[in-house]
């Protein structure tokens, strides 16, 4: 026991650490949130330092319910970064609406305990309840703004939606336990393997890929996203556009590979589909978009099922397309959301339309520059480094002979660009719109910038580091 204890180290840290702030909340009300947003970030720099031990490669815990291998690590680090920004940004935002309250934090928290367990799930019940934890937080933090109604709207269509999701799986799991006797993932593979791929498993991984697919917002579960994105405090959709989309895109990964290996052609066609029909409809349904919360929700179900083409080949190196990809999909997303947070008119209020970017350029350069660059990575143009993942996901596509895949991934990336480069030009070539408030927190300026630097030309200098640590995780899958 206490050596499965020390492998799940940085769960025990979120864990206990959360409990505490929750009392400290308790007692001292929502004066002292300054104070638990700052534990909690010390927290989740205590999580990750502690990935260092046994928990980031110490093998598998509880007889095989969690793992602990450098896979799991480095999407840890990934969720851990995401959601301790998440806790940075939502101070300034909740208070200038009167809305500062000391569970957010507290929520952030525990919806990364849920991410931890899922991306070391090695078992389908540790999936299950890791998934649920992350997912009860989230629509709590969905509708976080009660006297909103469009929060109110958001939490409650992503709480129906995502029970339906979660009975969903449910099912494919009940489905893979009842043909394979077991819901360990090396149990399921070892049955796939000796007795083939049955009509009631093959039932049970549609009904699986169905539930994860929701959580990553893949076509075609994706309708949740738009409204909930548009309707959630800005802070909370950063979150759920980062941590979660790593936590479910990882979880999909490890699912497929160590459990579902051996039908790796079944579950192929099936990713075939979804991230083809995700890249082409999060390009096409963004066209048409005024709020720019809405556009960046289409614009991550296209980016996610780029990402998810990086899995179709089933082997190392799209895994590492898979986690690079990801690495670099939360830079440029947490810093377009750092920028939308800047747009407040002289009442401080906040303003979500893409027509109130005009001219830009001319009232608040330096932030018209870093939105542009998140905007020209997000589309993939070379040079900025948003090219760099688009390129190693269509290389492991054209390795194992799939370029026709490739090509399409190619030609839809042309669709997003469009868009994107719509902001680029409203910001820099129609007439000015009134002035945005100006920037109150050095601290959210400093962020942009350290985003807009990795993901600018400087960002390729990370490659090789980068390439090394998402081949030496995905390698712990096989």
């Amino acid at each position: 026991m206490g050596a499965s204890l020390s492998l799940t180290l940085p769960e025990v840290i979120l864990s206990l650490g959360s409990l505490v702030l929750l009392l400290v909340a308790g007692w001292k009300g929502d004066a002292a949130t300054r104070f638990i947003s700052f534990a909690a970030i010390g927290l989740f720099v205590l999580a990750g330092l502690a990935l260092l031990g046994p928990a980031g490669n110490g093998g598998e815990a509880f007889g095989g319910l969690y793992v602990a291998d450098p896979f799991a690590a480095f999407s840890k680090v990934l969720i851990y970064i995401a959601a301790a920004v998440s806790v940075i940004l939502a101070h300034g935002f909740f208070a200038r609406a009167d809305q500062l309250r000391a569970e957010y934090p507290i929520l952030i928290l525990l919806s990364s305990v849920g991410m931890g367990m899922m991306v070391s799930s090695g078992d389908l019940l540790t999936l299950y309840v890791g998934l649920e934890l992350q997912s009860l937080s989230a629509y709590v933090l969905a509708s976080f703004m009660r006297r909103d109604m469009r929060a109110a709207e958001a939490g409650l269509k992503y709480f129906v939606l995502g029970a339906l999701a979660s009975g969903i799986l449910l099912y494919g799991i009940a489905l893979l336990y009842g043909f394979t006797g077991t819901t360990v993932y090396g149990g399921i593979a070892g049955a796939v393997a000796a007795n083939g791929l049955s009509a009631g498993l093959l039932f049970g991984l549609v009904f699986v890929l169905s539930g994860l697919f929701f959580k990553a917002s893949l076509v075609p579960f994706h309708m949740w996203t738009p409204d909930v994105y548009e309707g959630a405090p800005t802070p909370v959709t950063a979150f759920f556009a980062s941590a979660p989309k790593v936590a479910a895109m990882a979880l999909l990964v490890r699912v497929a590979v160590e459990a579902l290996g051996p039908a790796t052609d079944a579950w192929r066609q099936v990713m075939v589909f979804s991230a083809l029909a995700s890249t082409i409809l999060g390009g096409v349904a963004a066209i048409g978009q005024v709020n720019i919360k809405r556009l960046l929700a289409y614009s991550s179900i296209n980016n996610v099922g780029f990402a998810l083409m990086g899995l179709i080949p089933g082997t190392e190196a799209g895994v590492a397309a898979v986690l690079t990809y990801m690495t670099v999909y939360i830079v440029m997303t947490l810093g377009s959301f750092l920028c939308v947070l800047q747009m407040r008119d002289a009442d401080g209020n906040q303003v979500e339309t893409i027509a109130a970017l005009s001219g830009l350029s001319r009232t608040r350069p330096a932030l018209a520059a870093a939105l542009a660059i998140f905007m020209f990575s997000l589309a993939g143009i070379p040079p900025l480094f948003g090219f760099w993942p688009k390129f190693v996901v269509f290389d492991a596509l054209v390795q194992i002979g799939m370029w026709p895949l490739a090509a399409i991934g190619i030609a839809t990336s042309t669709i997003g660009a469009f868009y994107y480069l719509k902001i680029v030009k409203t910001m820099y070539f129609d007439d000015p719109a009134a002035e945005f408030a100006p920037a109150e927190s050095k601290l959210e300026g400093g962020l942009i910038a350290v985003a807009a630097v990795a993901v600018s030309p400087l960002g390729y200098l990370a490659i090789p580091f980068l390439g090394a640590v998402s081949l030496a995780a995905a390698r712990a899958l096989f």
